[in-house]
């Protein structure tokens, strides 16, 4: 009884928190979000290889690009939404940003699978880890080798490895752009009983 207590008053809180956002979830403010979330992703990606000397294993590059094909996906439509407004092709955009987003969730867990050895990384991803202080700067433009995807070189919070947050992440804002296709969605005229 108080599980199902505890689950209506989560769903309750949950659809209140979904009914805020509304607003900005129609027309073309969801892909100029999107945009903004995926430019924000990869900036904090390259900010960890930059600063904090995190190089990416092939894994952690398959992630970043779902946010470039968020990032060409969005400008896109933004520039032809100012051509033609038409609440079908905002719903289509939509669509297909909660299917690029649920593309990058899906592997990020893959990632975060590796890391955790639930299953085997693929072939080119069991390299050893880069020792920073080894590499040689004589040749700045050659790739001193590739990180292992198995390795987790930032335990972030709540134990989440990057490639779990970024699941999580990705996954928020697929529902959130499926959400944004509900709203959008043309809805037919319905006649009135008096008509």
């Amino acid at each position: 009884m108080v599980a199902a207590w505890t689950l209506r008053l989560g769903g309750t809180i949950l659809w209140a928190m979904l009914d805020r956002i509304d607003p900005f979830l129609k027309t073309w403010r969801w892909p100029a979000l999107a945009l903004a979330a995926a430019v924000f992703m990869l900036g904090a990606a390259h900010a960890f290889e930059t600063f904090a000397l995190l190089l990416p294993c092939p894994l952690c590059l398959r992630q970043r690009e779902v946010y470039w094909a968020v990032v060409a996906m969005s400008v896109t439509a933004l520039a032809l939404w100012q051509v033609r407004r038409n609440p079908r092709f905002i719903f289509a955009v939509n669509i297909m940003l909660g299917l690029i987003f649920l593309t990058g969730a899906i592997v990020a867990v893959y990632h975060a699978g590796v890391e955790y050895r639930f299953w085997p990384a693929p072939s080119g991803c069991t390299a050893t880890v880069v020792d920073m202080n080894a590499i040689d700067l004589s040749d700045l433009n050659q790739r001193q080798g590739a990180p292992s995807c198995m390795d987790d070189p930032w335990k972030g919070a709540y134990g989440l490895s990057m490639a779990g947050w970024n699941a999580l992440i990705s996954l928020g804002l697929s529902v959130l752009s499926f959400r944004a296709a509900g709203i959008s969605l043309p809805r037919p005229k319905t006649l009135s009983p008096a008509e």
